[in-house]
């Protein structure tokens, strides 16, 4: 338990956790504040009992009372108030953290995590930290505290008492133990089902089209409420098996306040404790354990807060790629790959390349699919670290640059374009929050996409839906070229960007790049013949190879995957349906 505790310390950062520790102060203060209500009773009971009672008692009595019930609410208020910022802010903090972090790891992680999993610890996990954790925290840390100042409190009254107490918590451990290895068992499956349900319900709203085109609501369905079940019965097993040992707890704790009064009145009758004493110590046997009690039920979740600290922990200490370089700004921009390799895990997707971009130079990178064009081209923007060899922009190793200044030389547009849920000027700025709707309304002009945006019912302040779902794939490629255009990066990394646009929207979308790619570094890679036959040079990337290299004539004249490449691509240009 006490462990548990010190690690959510420790993960909470230094303004958070000493509100945590001012919140457990206070609350320490409130129960002695609250516990000032005895000496109160202990007044008139003096009074009734041996001096008689007088209107200066009575006021005493009353003046400690309301010094007890104000104290202890305006305490409590302010501990509250403490926790609760810091359970939100330490939330807030580790989610920034998270996503930070998560900027500066390699590509491959992402591959082989899903993203089901780093959902749910940015939400479920971090909302139970901020929600239920922090409130945990804090209510058994205060339990504990109180109680063992109640405890010393009887100390001061009776040793003996106090000895049977202190037996009595040394038993109520060891149930709590008990329970902290059952829950530990439980907590796991709890935190597996909650991360599966998120998956599962990011797969199948993904591909809720593809579903319903070949007919598997019902398998889909099967497998959603399968997985929901699972949690479900996870949660519940977790409530049932916890249920008993903290029924124990709590039964162990009343017995201890029975202990009290029983030991007491042994006590008293048998000539060995005065009468003030002994009502006393009855009346503590009502408060001793409130707080105890308070903790060890809350306890039973100490173990959710252990996971949610070492599931956002393992993101946390992942290793990132070492972004320790310096603020540089190259003279030129040509790019130059001296042998490098590249491999994700065991097996090896990039052999030994070698190639040479010069500044404002096209290269076209053609291939097979699977055959390593678009890891190559992370590997020169640094998406991944190589793991042999060396990539160079302007002489300096893409290594020795600090991460924002390298990302600063490159814009990227992709076939599979990502629009956040905002509005049409916010996604065009994305990179330049800050800049005026001016240059935003240009390249939106530039990018051949100003029209279809004053069509919409807002104009640039009209909010599209997540991943831009309610625009078409040309609107999409044409408002990230504007991305990019605002940007306005030396190198421009186009991976499939017509891939999948219409014929009607292809003609727009290539003046577009036409725009941006002006007096750019171009890197491209393009299955179009119209889109690569004019670049200065063309690789030909096979298993992690450059198996060709040249110009579109240079390699038409070579017998070689290009000049098949190409010959099929004009065949399905010319292919027809004929009229029977």
């Amino acid at each position: 338990m006490l462990e548990i505790l010190r690690k959510f310390f420790r993960f909470c950062d230094e303004r958070e956790r000493s509100e945590f520790y001012r919140s457990i102060v206070l609350g320490v203060l409130a129960a002695l504040f609250s516990a000032l209500k005895i000496p109160a009773i202990g007044v008139m009971l003096q009074a009734i009992l041996v001096e008689g009672v007088t209107a200066k008692t009575i006021l005493l009595s009353l003046a400690v009372m309301l010094i007890s019930v104000i104290g202890s609410s305006i305490l409590k208020y302010r501990a509250t108030a403490l926790q609760t910022d810091g359970g939100y802010s330490t939330t807030a903090n580790k989610r920034v953290q998270i996503a930070e972090h998560l900027r500066y790891l390699p590509m491959g992680y992402f591959n082989e995590n899903s993203l089901g999993a780093i959902t749910s610890v940015t939400t479920n996990t971090m909302d139970n930290l901020s929600g239920v954790s922090t409130r945990v925290v804090m209510l058994v840390t205060e339990g504990i505290f109180s109680t063992a100042v109640m405890t010393l409190a009887v100390f001061l009254f009776d040793w003996r008492v106090g000895l049977f107490i202190i037996a009595g918590l040394a038993v109520y451990y060891a149930v709590n133990h008990a329970l902290q290895i059952r829950s530990e068992q439980t907590t796991r499956r709890k935190f597996a089902g909650d991360t599966a349900v998120v998956e599962q319900v990011l797969e199948f709203i993904k591909g809720i089209a593809e579903v319903k085109s070949y007919s598997l609501i019902g398998r889909y369905n099967r497998r959603l409420e399968d997985t929901i079940e699972e949690n479900v019965n996870a949660n519940t097993d977790m409530e049932l098996k916890l249920l008993p040992l903290m029924l124990t707890q709590n039964v162990v704790a009343k017995l201890i306040d029975m202990g009290v009064v029983v030991l007491s009145l042994i006590l008293y009758t048998g000539g060995r404790m005065e009468l003030l004493n002994c009502v006393m110590l009855c009346i503590c046997s009502f408060l001793l354990t409130e707080g105890l009690e308070q903790a060890g039920t809350q306890s039973s979740l100490l173990r959710v807060v252990d996971t949610c600290v070492d599931q956002a922990a393992d993101i946390l200490d992942l290793p990132a790629m070492d972004i320790s370089g310096a603020e540089l700004t190259p003279e030129h921009h040509d790019l130059h790959a001296d042998h490098i390799t590249f491999s994700y895990g065991e097996k090896q997707i990039i052999h030994g390349v070698t190639l040479d971009i010069p500044e404002r130079t096209t290269t076209a990178i053609v291939g097979p699919s699977g055959g390593g064009k678009t890891t190559l081209c992370h590997l020169l923007s640094r998406f991944w670290d190589v793991d042999a060899g060396q990539v160079t922009l302007g002489g300096h190793d893409v290594r020795e640059y600090d991460m924002d200044s390298l990302m600063r030389n490159f814009s990227f547009v992709f076939q599979n374009v990502y629009l956040f849920h905002d509005t049409i000027a916010n996604n065009i700025c994305f990179g330049q929050p800050d800049a005026p709707i001016e240059q935003v309304i240009a390249a939106a002009k530039k990018a051949r996409c100003h029209d279809f945006i004053m069509k919409l019912p807002q104009g640039y302040d009209t909010v599209i839906g997540e991943a831009g779902g309610s625009l078409s794939g040309g609107e999409r490629q044409r408002l990230s070229i504007a991305r990019a255009m605002m940007k306005d990066a030396p190198i421009v990394i186009l991976d499939e960007a017509t891939a999948n646009v219409d014929p009607e929207n292809e003609q727009e979308l290539m003046e577009a790049i036409q725009k941006l790619t002006q007096e750019k570094t171009v890197i491209m890679i393009a299955h179009r013949l119209k889109t690569v036959r004019h670049a200065d040079q063309i690789l030909v990337v096979d298993k992690g190879r450059i198996v060709q290299r040249g110009t579109h004539d240079e390699l038409m004249k070579q017998d070689g995957i290009y000049r098949r490449f190409i010959s099929g691509r004009e065949q399905a240009v010319g292919w027809k349906l004929s009229h029977i």
